[in-house]
């Protein structure tokens, strides 16, 4: 690309970000609107903080500086400005980042080791981080044993480790879910809601494609178009070696990690409690 055409897509860039923080006000992103506000909509420090990136290097990007941007920043950036799929399309090209179904597929974003330190800081409890898609980003050592046959090592079509496709795809008599016709359903429409805000990419609408002719029953989940947000669940799992283990299941987002969350398992009683004690004495 010439570089008078670049130089003239990020006074462009700076521009459109302007004209669109300026659309969205407080009270649009559930946010008090406060005193003296002389901005028209969102400031920039807070659009920043909805997104889920730094103010300096959001401020950079709405000052067109030649900074680079991956697909993921910005789609957190255009859900906090609210923009539609034409708008968030013009985004990507005014940032110089491919969009369509030739774009470069989605990365998993990173935990940091600070967050793993907490995954692990919460054993003997089963903990793991979720993208929106179940992406399995990170988990602690009572979460792979909870899961060793099915969750943490088989990878998605995407090649990352995603619990959907291990629960989808594995045999009837390895899933660890028990009641698996009523927890699967939920999972489904949790991942129906925030497809939502992701129809169009190709890495969601690969991984919709793919799991639907390697599961048959997600597909068939996935056409009744039901949908759910994620919340406080009662999950019942089996283990080969200590038996049933019922939990309670709490998502915690993280700052900084738009659309991820940090699910912890709480056993329900003692003898899940012993269970998962047991697990983890065996390991040692």
């Amino acid at each position: 690309m010439a570089a008078p055409t670049r130089t003239r897509r990020r006074p462009e860039l700076a521009a459109f970000l302007r004209n669109r923080r300026a659309r969205v006000t407080p009270q649009d992103v559930g946010m008090p609107p406060g005193l003296r506000r002389r901005t028209p909509g969102l400031r920039r420090e807070e659009v920043a903080q909805l997104s889920g990136v730094g103010v300096t290097w959001y401020t950079w990007l709405e000052q067109g500086r030649p900074i680079n941007a991956s697909g993921q920043v910005l789609d957190a950036v255009a859900r906090t400005l609210r923009l539609d799929r034409s708008e968030r399309e013009h985004l990507y090209h005014l940032a110089e980042v491919p969009y369509g179904p030739d774009a470069a597929p989605e990365q998993p974003m990173a935990v940091s080791p600070e967050i793993q330190g907490i995954l692990d800081a919460l054993v003997p409890l089963p903990a793991v981080v979720y993208n929106a898609r179940y992406d399995l980003l990170a988990a602690n050592a009572s979460y792979s044993l909870l899961f060793h046959r099915a969750g943490t090592g088989a990878l998605g079509p995407l090649g990352v480790r995603n619990v959907l496709w291990s629960l989808f795809t594995v045999p009837d008599e390895e899933c660890p879910v028990v009641d698996r016709h009523l927890e699967l359903p939920l999972m489904v429409a949790q991942l129906r809601g925030a497809y939502g805000r992701h129809v169009g990419e190709p890495a969601w609408e690969s991984f919709v494609r793919l799991l639907s002719e390697a599961s048959p029953y997600f597909a068939e989940l996935w056409r009744s178009g039901d949908v759910v947000v994620p919340g406080t669940r009662v999950k019942t799992f089996r283990h080969e070696r200590v038996g049933v283990i019922r939990t309670t299941s709490v998502s915690l987002s993280i700052n900084g990690m738009p659309e991820c969350r940090i699910v912890t398992y709480t056993p329900s009683d003692e003898e899940s409690r012993r269970a998962i004690d047991t697990l983890l004495a065996e390991a040692e």
